[in-house]
């Protein structure tokens, strides 16, 4: 089995220039506004916030709406990071259970109006769940320069003043258990007021917010995932942060996706690829089943069931448990969901992973995960390479394999390299997996497949016996074998069936 990370990461639940004149009329006191700043009051001093209403005017007209309720007075900032961001706006924490803390908000929501802004120091932007439009009052605080949430959070404004970065700052220096505030009442946030700006006085010359240089699209639910190296692609839940850490085992995930915390920890979907080395499917089952046994007998995992399915025409092997595991001398309870998708070459393990309590409520976003997985030299009908097609099993596969590593460790470094290889794939799987087919139907086919990639698979061999560690030797190496096995296939018996027929 493979080894479960518990990725602990920042959960958030968490407008485009200048000034501007926004006049609303108050529901409550039939007061006129003109540029209207909120300020919170703390018991660590004020934050003053003014709004971004050409970026994202729902997220301004729900939140000064919210204020004008008084729906925040009382609230307190529940989660605190210092170095990222100090999060509130949470109704369950007037008096709620800090259990219920991060999980509370009023009935309506507001959909997501995500903007270039960069979430820089100071900026004010809307918490939410996984689901992109599920904004409602929850809004952090960005305590310092956090751009991997740019463009999948909503930024509704920052905050102007000195007193402001000051307040910040003392409530990002508090101590805290697990993000939460040791002391409530410090960071309470005992009134919010409207007012004009012109009544503030100190405000700080603000430039305009520092922007991405990218277009927002429209929101699609998902974001897609291609990897050249692996020949694969899917998708995973659109603001998760999605990562590919650097493989320092076989069993380190290639590919991470960390949702928003709604629970104890955050939900997590991780992709590890690894070869199959000419095992089957079988084989693989095994070595799971023996591995997991002994967590099993450990007592820190029970086996809830176990079977052989099938994701999208590919043999794969499903495994939900429950466990019991530890961080920070805290004990969690997590649920998970592993399936393993078998190819000739490779096999794909997804593992998704939640707090027992939250585990359904992103279990569809998971198996929206799963059948959007795709191996991409393969076809509908199948497909594949026809050159492992051919060796599999064979006394070349170790030569096979070993050629896979040099393309993976040397050719796909170098930019030529990795240029050279998404030409040549195009070209490669626009008839490889139809031969791959006919390799599978006629075993006699599949043989005098075998026979005749043997001269090309022993001139690749060499690159084994050289050292290719350069833009410059891997042209020059390349160069080499292609004019090679060009004499070799075409040039070679083109002189030979000449002769003959001479």
């Amino acid at each position: 089995m493979n080894k479960i990370f518990l990725i602990l990461t920042i959960s958030l639940l968490l407008v485009s220039f200048g000034n501007y004149t926004f006049a609303q009329e108050n529901e409550i006191n039939k007061i006129n506004f003109v540029d209207p700043v909120v300020v919170l009051e703390t018991n660590l001093g004020n934050i003053t916030i003014e709004f971004f209403y050409n970026d994202a005017p729902k997220h301004v007209e729900n939140f000064i709406k919210l204020s004008q309720s008084g729906f925040y007075d009382g609230t307190l900032f529940h989660r605190i990071i210092p170095g990222f961001m100090i999060q509130g706006g949470d109704p369950n924490t007037i008096e709620g259970d800090p259990s219920t803390w991060g999980t509370g908000g009023p009935k309506t929501s507001v959909d997501a109006e995500f903007n270039t802004i960069k979430h820089n120091r100071g900026i004010v932007s809307m918490a939410r769940s996984a689901d992109p439009n599920s904004g409602g009052s929850q809004f952090f605080i960005v305590h310092a320069d956090s751009n991997f949430l740019d463009e999948q959070y909503t930024v509704f404004g920052r905050i102007i003043t000195e007193e402001s970065f000051e307040t910040l700052d003392k409530i990002a220096s508090v101590e805290t258990t697990q993000d939460r505030p040791q002391d409530p009442e410090q960071v309470r946030i005992t009134k919010v007021t409207i007012v004009n700006r012109s009544e503030v006085s100190n405000i700080l010359e603000l430039q305009e917010p520092e922007r991405t240089e990218s277009t927002i699209t429209p929101s699609t639910g998902n974001q897609k995932y291609e990897s050249t190296e692996h020949e694969i692609g899917f998708s995973v839940p659109e603001g998760w942060l999605l990562q590919t850490p650097n493989k320092t085992t076989p069993n380190s995930p290639d590919v991470v996706a960390v949702g928003p915390k709604i629970g104890a920890i955050n939900p997590v979907i991780s992709l590890t690829v690894e070869e199959t080395n000419q095992r089957t499917m079988d084989d693989l089952i095994f070595n799971k089943t023996e591995t997991i046994k002994q967590v099993v007998e450990a007592g820190n995992l029970d086996i809830i069931s176990q079977e052989k399915i099938s994701v999208n025409g590919n043999q794969a092997y499903a495994i939900n448990a429950i466990g019991t595991f530890f961080s920070n001398n805290e004990s969690f309870d997590v649920k998970f969901r592993e399936i393993m998708i078998f190819d000739t070459e490779k096999v794909y393990t997804f593992a998704y992973s939640n707090g027992v309590n939250e585990f359904d409520s992103q279990l569809p976003r998971f198996e929206e995960t799963i059948d959007s997985f795709e191996i991409l030299s393969q076809n509908k009908e199948g497909g594949g390479c026809l050159i492992a097609t051919a060796t599999y099993g064979s006394e070349l596969a170790p030569q096979v394999q070993q050629l896979r590593e040099i393309r993976d460790n040397l050719i796909l470094s170098t930019k030529s390299g990795t240029a050279f290889m998404s030409g040549f794939n195009q070209f490669y799987y626009s008839f490889s997996p139809m031969i791959a087919d006919l390799e599978r139907e006629n075993p006699l086919f599949k043989e005098a497949v075998k026979i005749t990639l043997t001269p090309l698979l022993t001139s690749l061999s060499i690159l084994n016996y050289v050292d290719v560690n350069s833009e410059e030797s891997v042209l020059g190496y390349g160069i080499s074998l292609i004019i090679l096995n060009i004499g070799m296939y075409f040039i070679a018996p083109t002189i030979i069936i000449y002769k003959i027929r001479k």
